[in-house]
């Protein structure tokens, strides 16, 4: 610094441009702050999304405020966030986000439908001129139906509700059917590629298979006429006839407290729900000896883990320690509606007022398949594929899936080489089930039995207790009676004045 020191300012910009040679060319002009993306300066069209998801990587469907694992809602609104045709700030209410049914911890989907409002394309600003030769308003969203906080707990159907709950949920008390709004042939121009811009950022376990226009009061929820469960299981050990007696005995009104799960907070009185079809199916068309078979079932209402539990008891029957009229005991619970003989040859079947003591099935084998719209509600769409695109395109998300499939295909052929290495040192357990079976011997003193559950899991047991021999639980009265008068008292006081306030309709199905 020294000999700088009396230096005048002059001598000193002659110094500092000797000693920096580019001195004389243009500085860059500083980087301007990006413009907030302004959502308000676009109208909004509303569609509906078709997806399938592995519910073995997420914590259910519902978005959570803070989930330990990441949940599918939550990461597809991201991905619609990312991709700016929804705005954060609004989050799932300001988009008028609808989801056909919540699923469980570790349940999938391979038809999933969530209906919303999205941004429209930049083709198309509000105040420009229309397809009509009118000026484009921005189009007025609903206000959304009040629902449960996180901390009230899982969410169930109401009375007369329509489809929404955790892992199977109802679909009485819809909306009237509906005509699908029809759609300007100006605007099929400007579609954006929903199907491939959102499986571009969303992960490979979440796909979007198709999008749909639909008209304005839509709803994916209230608009669902029925819904598809699938059950995947391994046929082993198992009396397959039995299990689909037991099933066929689902079919039509019935209620079914026996058969889900009872959430005071719900405060539900009226467990009746409608089944559409059940039975017991090969996967495959020609089954392999050992090939996997399938519980479908199709109704237009469903109880919280109610197909769970359903499964649980068939499993049951199917090993031969209940017999498949346990179903229609289980059914028969309320004493104003007792129920005929299922067949004339046999008795009429005991009042169960209350559910004995059992585990649900597993998680992973069960798969919401399909939701069912009025006709014309809906009209599916892919990206249009370019003209001159060659081979596989890469807005199909069938390449990844496939390769997906595979990689699956290997991981269960190198268990299976694992099992047979193991079978050449250890000799594999006797069969105990289905009960009776040619070939089957009875249970050994002190030996203990694997009770199946589903999806590979098992109980080991010595004793079977059956099911009409359990502890009985409370009664749905007494569970909502205990939390009215306990811990829930505060909770129901706020969720009856928000309901109040928004003029929702009583017990709204949650």
């Amino acid at each position: 610094m020294e000999p700088y020191k009396h230096w005048s300012r002059e001598e000193l910009i002659a110094r500092l441009q000797q000693l920096d040679p580019h001195h004389d060319r243009p500085r860059p002009e500083p980087l301007r702050a990006a413009k907030p993306f302004d959502f308000h300066a676009y109208p909004k069209r509303k569609i509906a999304l078709k997806f399938t998801y592995n519910g073995i990587h997420y914590g259910g469907m519902e978005w959570q405020r803070d989930p330990v694992l990441p949940t599918v809602e939550g990461v597809l609104f991201d991905a619609l966030v990312h991709t700016k045709l929804v705005d954060r700030e609004g989050g799932l209410d300001g988009c008028g986000w609808q989801r056909c049914g919540r699923t469980d911890k570790g349940v999938s989907a391979g038809g999933q439908v969530v209906s919303l409002w999205v941004r429209r394309s930049s083709a198309a600003k509000v105040g420009d001129v229309g397809t009509a030769g009118r000026p484009v308003e921005e189009t007025p969203i609903s206000p959304p139906e009040p629902q449960d906080s996180p901390e009230d707990g899982p969410g169930l159907e109401g009375d007369f509700g329509l489809m929404d709950d955790f892992d199977e949920p109802p679909t009485n008390g819809s909306i009237p059917p509906q005509k699908l709004t029809p759609i300007p042939s100006k605007v099929e121009e400007e579609d954006p590629a929903f199907v491939y811009k959102l499986n571009h950022i969303l992960p490979p376990t979440i796909r979007i298979l198709a999008w749909s226009p639909v008209a304005d009061d839509f709803s994916a929820r209230r608009s669902c006429r029925w819904r598809h469960y699938k059950y995947f299981f391994s046929p082993r050990g198992l009396d397959l006839d039995a299990m689909a007696d037991a099933a066929a005995r689902l079919v039509g009104e019935h209620d079914f407290r026996n058969l889900c799960k009872i959430d005071p907070s719900k405060q539900l009185t009226v467990f009746t729900r409608r089944i559409l079809h059940a039975s017991i199916d090969p996967v495959e068309p020609s089954p392999a000896a050992d090939g996997l078979y399938v519980f479908n079932l199709r109704g237009n209402a469903f109880l919280y883990n109610m197909v769970r539990h359903i499964m649980a008891v068939l499993l049951l029957v199917g090993t031969g320690l209940e017999r498949p009229a346990v179903m229609s005991a289980l059914l028969n619970a309320d004493p104003a509606r007792p129920l005929p003989p299922f067949r004339p040859d046999e008795p009429a079947p005991p009042l169960v007022a209350s559910k004995p003591e059992y585990i649900i099935a597993d998680t992973l084998p069960l798969v919401l398949w399909e939701c069912g719209y009025d006709d014309g509600a809906l009209a599916w769409r892919v990206d249009p594929a370019r003209a001159d695109a060659a081979g596989d395109s890469a807005k199909s998300p069938l390449r990844g899936m496939a390769c997906a499939h595979e990689r699956a295909v290997l991981g269960a052929a190198l268990e299976a080489h694992f099992l047979k290495a193991a079978q050449a040192h250890h000799a594999p357990p006797p069969p105990y089930f289905p009960v009776g079976a040619p070939g089957v011997g009875g249970l050994p003193r002190g030996a203990m039995m694997s009770l199946p559950l589903g999806g590979g899991m098992v109980k080991r047991a010595a004793v079977y207790t059956p099911l009409l021999e359990r502890k009985r639980m409370l009664t749905p009265e007494q569970v909502n009676e205990r939390y009215r008068l306990g811990r829930g008292a505060k909770k129901l006081e706020r969720r009856a004045a928000v309901a109040g306030e928004a003029g929702a309709e009583d017990d709204g199905d949650e």
